[in-house]
């Protein structure tokens, strides 16, 4: 843990300040438990890691600080659960609530990413691949980040190309 000795400022980065090359770590908050995703190195495939428990804050920072160095993580990525049309909701509030405590204790850039349907297509991957019942519920957080964290590098690098 970083002892408030980060250099972030708080403030959320845009994607396209993203970094192109090391892992990324993604999560995908729950008011329970939080999925947990990491890129390779060439941010080419992202895969489901584990499921943390949310107890205290402390716990929490802690943990996902062991798991950024363990990864050696570039950047964190939060998923962002929206609304179908897009609005707000509840977690909405504590999605960016949570990435921007993040950006304060970690010394990596925090981005909030869209999350809309992304429990929709891991449950999908997962039937797909035979899981169900008890296995499906326990892999769908981190499927479910590693969706998050798939469609977060796509929209970098689309935004990257058009930018130029």
């Amino acid at each position: 843990m970083q002892d408030n000795k980060s250099r972030n400022s708080g403030e959320l980065t845009d994607i396209a300040d993203a970094p192109r090359e090391g892992r990324l770590l993604c999560l995908d908050p729950g008011t329970k438990k939080i999925g947990v995703a990491v890129s390779d190195e060439t941010q080419m495939v992202a895969r489901p890691v584990e499921l943390v428990k949310r107890t205290s804050w402390k716990n929490l920072v802690e943990k996902i600080s062991e798991l950024i160095g363990r990864y050696d993580a570039a950047a964190l990525v939060v998923g962002l659960p929206l609304a179908f049309e897009g609005g707000e909701t509840e977690m909405s509030e504590e999605a960016r609530d949570m990435a921007r405590k993040f950006s304060l204790s970690l010394d990596i850039p925090v981005y909030l990413h869209d999350e809309r349907l992304s429990t929709y297509t891991a449950r999908g991957h997962l039937w797909k691949t035979g899981k169900d019942g008890e296995e499906l519920r326990e892999r769908l957080d981190a499927e479910a980040a590693a969706v998050i964290l798939s469609d977060f590098i796509e929209t970098r690098n689309m935004l990257v190309k058009r930018s130029g």
